[in-house]
């Protein structure tokens, strides 16, 4: 074990995880050894040909015996990256995806264009991480987060005061909208659980660790979509909108459910790095 070196442990490592089938396993392995040497990627190739201690080496090891089980980097860490700020994550949330950064950036210019204190709704909150990054980029919001998991709300509520933003969100524990009655809002955001029942044997086994609840649509995985496009507009106020991040071949049926309400009139899709249809956005009538 003695005498290892930064380079020969991550190839090591990096070897272990190709054979286990680990997308970007190199990145992965430079990740859990950057974290086990509090420094940053960068750092593991200006001291490419430093020795481990020992201490670092078991502990290394043993983070890169639970990445072979798949369980995810950022369980395995307590934290993920998402527009700039490095949020606290737990198996009690997802984990944020750059995708969702479609959604939050749109947010932030659609907002700009808007006049005077606004107020954001964030159904689904888990790690909090749109609703903050939102509010970060924006100091005239306030924002209710809403999650029907108490532990999710712990640690979104752990990010809002990480992030000094905590006097300006309200966190409710419940369904949806259903915290939220009487309160009327300027944008409705919502990343709600989209995949379809049937096609969880066909993912990645990684998703396993994360909360079945958060990603679970129903059969077509729109049961939530048509629940939260029900009652939204009573929740809106003049010209405001609603956002929502979509699975593949989900924008379509989404915005006929949109268009079957009745409330709403302009729809936009929001397209993410790869061309994908990941957002969809729709102005109250």
């Amino acid at each position: 074990m003695n005498g290892m070196t930064i380079a020969q442990k991550l190839n090591e490592a990096t070897a272990k995880l190709t054979e286990v089938g680990i997308e970007n396993a190199r990145l992965d392995a430079e990740v859990l050894l950057a974290y086990v040497l509090n420094t940053r990627r960068l750092a593991l190739y200006v001291h490419i040909a430093r020795d481990l201690e020992e201490a670092q080496i078991v502990r290394y090891d043993k983070l890169i015996a639970r990445r072979l089980e798949h369980i995810p980097v950022a369980y395995l860490t307590g934290h993920k990256e998402f527009m700039g700020m490095n949020f606290a994550v737990t198996n009690d949330v997802l984990i944020p995806r750059q995708d969702t950064e479609v959604l939050a950036q749109g947010v932030i210019e659609h907002l700009q264009e808007y006049s005077g204190d606004l107020k954001l709704a964030d159904i689904g909150t888990g790690s909090g991480a749109i609703c903050i990054s939102i509010l970060k980029y924006i100091d005239r919001i306030t924002a209710a987060a809403v999650d029907i998991s108490r532990n999710a709300l712990d640690v979104a509520e752990f990010n809002a005061e990480k992030f000094n933003v905590s006097d300006r969100i309200n966190f409710y524990e419940g369904n949806l909208l259903e915290p939220l009655n009487g309160q009327k809002f300027d944008v409705i955001v919502s990343n709600p659980p989209y995949i379809p029942s049937g096609k969880f044997k066909t993912l990645q086994p990684e998703i396993s660790f994360e909360p079945h609840g958060a990603l679970d649509g129903g059969t077509d995985g729109l049961d939530f979509y048509k629940q939260i496009i029900d009652t939204a507009p009573e929740f809106l106020n003049d010209k405001g909108f609603i956002v929502f991040e979509v699975g593949i071949d989900q924008s379509e049926p989404v915005i006929e459910l949109l268009k079957a309400n009745g409330s709403f009139g302009a729809i936009q899709i929001w397209k993410d790095l790869a061309n994908i249809d990941r957002v969809v956005a729709a102005w109250k009538k």
